[in-house]
């Protein structure tokens, strides 16, 4: 069977996309530890207000864990509970975080911090904050027609 140059250059061209793709995703996968979230941990989107830890959203100490605090988050319509957290600096923090009506985006500018809200979903993400200042949390999810003024701030405090 004969073969255009071209169809063999596409061909080789081709294969050598899929081997880097795939080395990629197996050296991020198996070496890197990175995993897609699990979606294990489900909350009743319609009883979030009575459920823990999201009946008391903020900042709150944590003992024999291998954090420091939860950081707790409820998004709903245009606004995070709570508008405003200090944490302080250097602490090990999980942020737990989920949303009673809407898919909703909860990014912290400025760090690697970046979780997609979902009705009934729990999101979680433990970072260190080691570097002072105020962080902005906004949605990049659009959820709406009030989405842009949708914001929350941390201050992270010596």
């Amino acid at each position: 069977m004969h073969m255009h140059k071209f169809e063999k250059i596409w061909l080789t061209f081709g294969i050598g996309c899929l081997v880097v793709f795939l080395t990629v995703v197996g050296v991020s996968a198996f070496y890197l530890g990175n995993k897609p979230a699990s979606c294990l941990t489900t909350i009743n989107p319609e009883k979030v207000d009575t459920t823990k830890p999201f009946d008391k959203p903020g900042l709150h100490k944590v003992e024999g864990k291998e954090w420091d605090y939860e950081l707790v988050f409820v998004a709903s319509a245009f606004s995070y509970n709570p508008a405003k957290v200090e944490v302080p600096l250097g602490a090990k923090v999980k942020v737990i975080a989920t949303t009673k009506d809407v898919v909703h985006g909860f990014e912290m500018a400025g760090t690697n911090i970046n979780m997609m809200l979902e009705p009934g979903y729990v999101s979680e993400y433990t970072t260190t904050f080691d570097k002072a200042g105020e962080f902005l949390v906004v949605c990049n999810e659009y959820c709406g027609t009030g989405h842009h003024l949708m914001f929350s701030k941390i201050e992270v405090v010596k």
